[in-house]
């Protein structure tokens, strides 16, 4: 199992209650945030039970939507629906990103 399984779980926690604040302004955009971060989740799981080119597959839709859970995150903070989170929860957002990113885009060995 990846490592970084268990930070998303932690990311999606966090990405839980950040929905239910911006849910008070934005239902549409707290939603989208709702599914960007179960997306990341479930592609992590099943590209580590893929093969090769299905793996990096996962991998890359799971970075895309990581990379859509901050933009909304950001989105919501520019548009003062929330505060800024925490920098353990940004950090977190970006540690994935970062790790998704090394396994989609490493070279073929």
């Amino acid at each position: 199992m990846l490592e970084i399984y268990d930070v998303v779980l932690m990311m999606a926690g966090d990405a839980a209650g950040i929905a239910d604040r911006i849910d008070r302004k934005d239902r549409d955009l707290a939603r989208q945030l709702r599914r960007a971060v179960q997306s990341v989740a479930l592609n992590v799981a099943e590209g580590m039970g893929s093969l090769s080119g299905h793996k990096r597959q996962r991998y890359s839709t799971a970075l895309g939507s990581a990379r859509e859970v901050l933009a909304c995150v950001q989105v919501a903070q520019a548009m003062r629906y929330i505060e800024p989170p925490p920098p353990g929860v940004l950090d977190r957002m970006n540690h994935v990103i970062a790790t998704l990113a090394r396994l989609v885009y490493r070279r073929a060995s």
